[in-house]
């Protein structure tokens, strides 16, 4: 390679390797994750984890051995010192991952690199080690990746993760020997489309974190013959987080040599029992304040099995997490809410800081237990009101909040209907409640419509409903503005306007089953006078809030129907976007309308402070205040977008370009 494609610089000097090491030890996450996203899948998870480490660990070299010509990117102008020398480490790591399994000149093909050429991995006795497990989403990015080449997984990381531009990358991939970043460039092109808008939030998941690892034994009972387990320790160190240490039984259940390690060493004389009465005498109204009931909160036995299995789930359970939902073992603030018997199942709920965790095994019969981990940060009245018990057949058997003062079911597709009363057990366990089809015809979306008790709050009924979580959904309504009315912010959907705005949209919430959903609202944002007297439309904007903090938007147009419980019409949606939040209280939205007679327009509103909109491309108009209706041509490609008050200017949020 030419000396124009690549420069040469000198190692650091004494007098700033201290700087550079301060800087490894800082951006350690950060490079391990380059190498572990760069090295060759082939590796498998375990090994890439240990690769990735003794990578980044040997990046940095002892004086006296640092080569004299070692190789740098074009230094930035305005570059920093520190980025100088983070720029110094990413090329070192990204240069010896790309290489790793790189044969030598002449070498055979079939025959792997000599182990001379390797790093030197760190010790790790009889553990496997791999990054946490992520969702759907996650997996199917992993397999694209393995199919890529190592410099367009290098780029992609770049790109995702450290917020590389392009030009950086180019320069980069160029310095450490790659003979064609062109290529490589164009595959990250594809592999990123293929995420998705997420790609980023993918590469930052847990999925591909090689410093934040669970562990597993590889051949526990022979090892239990020649080391005793509580001595092991994992070889992972200067990740900055906590390993998840744990390990499988290979032997029969009742073996205690076969017996799982309890990695928190959370036993249940340790588990938190709240007062009874703590819940109306509190401030903070959430799972803390729950107390332990069910009939069985004192079997040891029971509670020992639940908290294994947490901390190392057996070969055979079923284990359920939650989107963006860590499984490290319990701590040793870990609290019992339940535990007793339902449906055939001995069932325990268990509460963890930020997590809730539900742990159930057959009684009797040979069915395989199972372990399902939920968020809950910053749960509330509302949000830590239920938790799922048990389900069958797509029914759901709730454990209410002890101020859960009345339970009722109801059906949104039935505004006008009111609630039925829900049979409730003194220790909170409810009927069994249908849940919304996953399939099929819409023919009803059926909710719980619970009560506080007014020992915390006056008058307060809200609606939740399943969507596949351990959590029920709360569901909201922002009703829409009125003329010098003040901003008003969602209120629950139990009054007759909200239950027949809900009534037009509620089939939507049967795709959101299992996202990990905390929170609906729908936010009535415009009301529109249809052209050529076709009554009056109302816009809304549904926003799906997730336990993870991101959230999804639909946006509907609700036309006049002869049917309460018409399907309001889906004109745009957008991903991880805080529109329609408190954080996003501007939208301006479109959609294409025929009228009965077939003439084509397009309609545009915003919210409340949107003060004009523009039309532009195949036809043009502009109009003061917050709705537009204009004519347009067939197959017109055309932009709408708001002006708000302080002269901010928004585009429509997606959708379809042509009306």
């Amino acid at each position: 390679m030419s000396s124009s494609r690549r420069r040469t610089a000198a190692p650091p000097a004494r007098g700033t390797l201290e700087r550079t090491e301060a800087t490894l030890v800082d951006r350690y996450a950060h490079l391990v994750r380059l190498a572990y996203l760069t090295l060759p899948p082939e590796l498998g998870r375990h090994r890439k984890v240990l690769v990735a480490q003794a990578l980044v660990q040997r990046a940095l070299p002892s004086l006296p051995r640092v080569p004299a010509g070692a190789l740098l990117p074009r230094q930035r102008t305005d570059a920093t010192p520190a980025e100088a020398e983070e720029d110094w480490l990413r090329a070192r790591v990204l240069r010896s991952a790309l290489a790793y399994d790189r044969r030598p000149r002449g070498w055979p093909a079939r025959v792997p690199p000599p182990r001379a050429l390797r790093p030197r991995l760190p010790v790790v006795w009889g553990l496997r080690l791999s990054p946490h497990a992520g969702g759907a989403e996650e997996i199917a990015l992993s397999r694209a990746l393995a199919a890529a080449p190592p410099a367009a997984r290098a780029v992609l990381a770049l790109r995702c993760v450290d917020d590389m531009p392009d030009e950086r990358a180019r320069e980069l991939l160029l310095a450490v020997g790659e003979e064609d970043p062109d290529t490589a460039l164009a595959t990250a092109d594809a592999l990123r489309a293929h995420a998705g808008a997420d790609a980023a939030a993918l590469l930052r998941s847990a999925e591909f974190d090689a410093c934040s690892v669970r562990t597993r034994p590889t051949d526990l009972l022979r090892r239990r013959r020649r080391v005793r387990l509580a001595g092991l320790v994992a070889a992972v160190t200067a990740c900055g987080t906590v390993l998840a240490v744990s390990s499988t039984p290979t032997g029969p259940p009742d073996d205690s040599r076969a017996r799982p390690v309890r990695a928190a060493q959370v036993t249940p004389a340790q588990l938190v029992h709240t007062a009874s009465g703590s819940w109306a005498d509190t401030a903070r109204v959430d799972f803390t304040a729950w107390p332990a009931r069910g009939g069985r909160t004192d079997d040891d036995a029971l509670l020992g099995r639940a908290l294994d299995t947490w901390a190392a789930p057996p070969p055979g359970t079923s284990v359920t997490r939650a989107r963006t939902t860590d499984l490290l073992p319990p701590t040793r603030g870990a609290q019992l809410l339940y535990a007793g018997d339902v449906d055939g199942r001995a069932v325990v709920l268990l509460h963890d800081s930020d997590r809730v965790v539900r742990y159930s095994e057959p009684l009797g019969s040979p069915d395989r237990p199972a372990l399902e981990v939920a968020r809950t940060d910053e749960a509330g009245v509302t949000t830590a009101a239920a938790l799922v018990v048990a389900r069958h057949d797509g029914a759901v058997r709730y454990l209410a909040a002890p101020w859960i003062a009345d339970a009722q079911t109801r059906d949104l597709l039935r505004p006008d209907t009111p609630g039925r009363p829900l049979h409730t057990t003194k220790d909170g366990i409810t009927d069994l409640v249908d849940g919304p089809a996953a399939t099929g015809a819409c023919t009803g979306l059926p909710v719980l419509q619970l009560r506080s008790s007014v020992r915390i709050v006056e008058k307060h009924a809200f609606l939740v409903t399943d969507l596949g979580g351990l959590t029920p959904a709360h569901l909201t309504h922002t009703p829409s503005p009125h003329t010098g009315a003040p901003a008003r912010q969602p209120r629950e959907a139990t009054g007759p306007a909200a239950l027949t705005a809900w009534a037009r949209t509620a089939c939507a919430l049967r795709g959101l089953r299992d996202h990990g959903v905390r929170a609906v609202n729908l936010w009535d944002f415009a009301e529109q006078d249809l052209p050529e007297r076709g009554g009056r439309a109302v816009w809304s904007c549904t926003r799906v809030s997730t336990w993870a903090g991101s959230g999804d938007i639909q946006v509907h147009l609700r036309p006049p129907a002869r049917s309460a419980t018409a399907p309001a019409r889906l004109v745009a949606r957008d991903r991880s976007t805080a529109a329609c939040s408190r954080f996003g209280q501007h939208i301006v939205a479109r959609a294409a309308w025929t009228t009965a007679a077939g003439r084509r327009y397009l309609l545009a509103a915003g919210s409340r402070d949107i003060r004009e909109l523009t039309v532009t491309g195949d036809a043009r108009a502009t109009e003061d205040g917050n709705t537009l209706a204009v004519r347009v041509p067939k197959d017109a490609a055309v932009s709408v977008r708001g002006r708000t008050e302080d002269g901010a200017n928004l585009r429509a949020v997606g959708g379809p370009r042509e009306p």
